[in-house]
């Protein structure tokens, strides 16, 4: 009789406190690779503005694609503004207007830049930048990092509406 490990999304990830811009950009590129080898189902990423991200990146955005392919899967952003978004992440752009069907945007132009979470949350592994201006935070699987973030991330959510549509329609 074989049985096989099962292994928790995310695990391998770093856990634990980081420091830095280029660490935290790293640890979103890690986490988006590890999304699409392992398929994990959802993903929410969440940012006043998503100026610090990789997400215009070629690697990232293959990443992305990857991850988008399976079936089942739920990728949600949410951001107070999404101005920065095209002028910054334009392949990402593009991989949100051809997976559109997969991906909701919510926007809370009303929320203070302080109190809008930064991070990304898997339902296994979550990165959070509590210190968005020096780019400090922690990652982690434990259940109640990944729930506490999600319970900050729902309550933003239920005050968003939709926002960086997938187009933009003109006459």
């Amino acid at each position: 009789m074989t049985t096989e490990a099962v292994i928790e999304p995310g695990a391998g990830l770093p856990e634990g406190a980081f420091a830095g811009r280029e660490t935290f950009r790293q640890l979103v590129r890690d986490a988006l690779a590890r999304a699409a080898e392992e398929g994990w189902r959802e993903l929410i990423l969440c940012d006043a503005t998503f100026h610090d991200w990789p997400l215009g990146e070629r690697a990232c955005v293959e990443a992305l694609h990857a991850w988008a392919r399976g079936a089942g899967r739920r990728f949600t952003m949410l951001a107070r503004r999404y101005d920065e978004v095209p002028r910054q992440h334009a392949r990402f752009v593009e991989w949100r207007r051809q997976w559109s069907h997969k991906v909701e945007c919510r926007a809370c132009p009303s929320a203070d830049p302080q109190d809008l979470p930064s991070g990304l949350w898997s339902p296994g592994w979550v990165l959070q930048r509590l210190d968005p201006l020096r780019s400090g935070g922690v990652s982690g699987g434990e259940a109640e990092r990944r729930q506490l973030l999600r319970e900050q991330i729902d309550h933003w959510l239920g005050r968003g509406t939709p926002g960086f549509p997938a187009t933009t329609l003109g006459l």
